[in-house]
């Protein structure tokens, strides 16, 4: 499957920006069934690209001019369900069992998870699915595994994080996965967020929220322990007051959006970032 993705992310600041420093893990590699046709970031400022600890292509941005407004865009096209080279395992697998305060399964998580174990991981993922439902809105960015839990409620980065909590309770490596899922009716507007475990020597993609196991749909961008080493922008700035955000999301199969559409949704975005800061 050949999709087209475009991704804009807006901010708004109330106050001028003296300042702005971001890691962008906005670029998808090559392998684990998917390959890289062309890919650009588009930015008003200095990027920097290296690979991180994880093996992900990342990017610094640095911006140090005053600035009220900041648009990063990226576009490109990524073929999926293709064999290819095996990204190089630069982490020591061991260190995917590490707990994380994100991830961390309290008594709870731990006696749900005790019922499976590595030959059983689908099962898992489908009674985890039903017992935490999806709501947007329900938690935070901060919200940890335990916590959305015991909510039983929660969105892709909480079924990700209760997953790899309850994965490495039964002593089976689990990373965080960012990236970009292709529906029909194209109504994931934002990115996503699943799980891959190690299991009989290869890792094994499931997306908890979809209660699917990952395929040609899913484009990954960035793996870690959880959100925070493997979130798509994380960053911090100096000055700027009160800040505004809005992000869209375009996965198509071979469409690009036109010029028309491409104007249309970068004024929806900076209307969005702007009620965003009411």
């Amino acid at each position: 499957m050949r999709l087209s993705i475009e991704h804009q992310t807006q901010y708004v600041y109330s106050e001028p920006v003296t300042y702005t420093i971001q890691q962008l893990r906005l670029s998808p590699l090559n392998g684990l069934g998917q390959h890289v046709k062309h890919w650009e970031i588009r930015v008003n400022g200095q990027l920097d690209r290296y690979i991180d600890t994880y093996g992900n292509l990342t990017h610094t941005l640095v911006i140090d001019q005053p600035h009220d407004s900041l648009l990063i865009s990226v576009a490109g096209e990524v073929e999926t369900g293709v064999g290819g080279l095996i990204p190089r395992q630069s982490v020591p697998l061991p260190f995917f069992l590490r707990d994380t305060d994100l991830t961390r399964a309290d008594k709870s998580m731990a006696a749900f998870a005790n019922q499976f174990d590595a030959k059983s991981l689908e099962s898992m993922m489908h009674a985890l699915r039903d017992k935490m439902e999806y709501i947007k809105g329900a938690t935070q960015v901060d919200t940890t595994a335990a916590q959305a839990f015991e909510l039983e409620q929660g969105v892709c980065q909480d079924h990700a994080h209760a997953f790899i909590g309850c994965c490495r309770h039964i002593g089976v490596p689990a990373r965080y996965v960012s990236g970009y899922l292709f529906t029909e009716d194209g109504s994931l507007m934002q990115t996503h967020a699943w799980v891959e475990a190690w299991v009989n020597d290869v890792w094994l993609g499931m997306d908890v929220s979809n209660g699917t196991m990952v395929d040609e749909t899913h484009v990954r961008l960035a793996t870690g322990l959880d959100y925070r080493s493997a979130s798509p922008v994380s960053g911090m700035r100096n000055g700027g007051g009160i800040e505004g955000m809005s992000s869209s999301v375009m996965v198509n199969q071979q469409q690009k959006m036109t010029m028309a559409q491409r104007k249309l949704n970068a004024k929806t975005l900076l209307q969005q970032a702007q009620a965003a800061q009411q």
